[in-house]
């Protein structure tokens, strides 16, 4: 089942998408797979066997805690999705088994597609070198996509602080 909306979707519709979803639409034996780090994910051929593409990306946004911290506040509030044409309700709590919703626009229909988080992690270095936030989502039955992708942000032993996606 797709879920579609004429107008940008209500929390209403939201919530009627999530509760119609049902569970995850693809194997438990790869949930969680997005927690690995990205260079074991990368060397994992049996994600590409089953039929997984890793879309993995990172760029430098700056340097220093404040920088990480700033980051982590934008994933965890979902300015990642902050976007005319797409969106998720800014009020969802990032903790695992919350279900939500990623509304995104396609030409005229709006497509809600529902997700649930699967993992938060955060590990935190000395001095806060190498230091990461993330968490994944696993996509639930009514999601155009099947698999999970994670949202993180890094810093690293030189204070760079990257955010990384990765799907699969």
């Amino acid at each position: 089942m797709v879920f579609l909306c004429w107008s940008r979707p209500s929390p209403q519709e939201q919530k009627t998408c999530i509760d119609r979803s049902g569970s995850f639409n693809y194997s438990s034996k790869f949930r969680g797979a997005t927690a690995n780090p990205s260079s074991c994910l990368q060397e994992d051929k049996g994600l590409s066997q089953e039929g997984f593409l890793l879309n993995h990306a990172r760029i430098l946004v700056g340097s220093g805690v404040e920088t990480y911290e700033k980051g982590k506040k934008a994933l965890q509030n979902w300015r990642h999705f902050g976007l005319n044409w797409a969106f998720v309700d800014s009020s969802t709590p990032v903790h695992p088994g919350v279900k939500f919703c990623v509304c995104a626009k396609e030409f005229l229909p709006w497509v809600v597609m529902p997700l649930q988080i699967v993992y938060v992690n955060e590990n935190r270095g000395t001095n806060m070198a190498r230091t990461c936030f993330s968490f994944g989502s696993g996509t639930l039955q009514g999601h155009l996509l099947a698999g999970e992708e994670r949202f993180s942000i890094e810093m690293d032993s030189n204070s760079q602080v990257c955010p990384i996606k990765i799907q699969v």
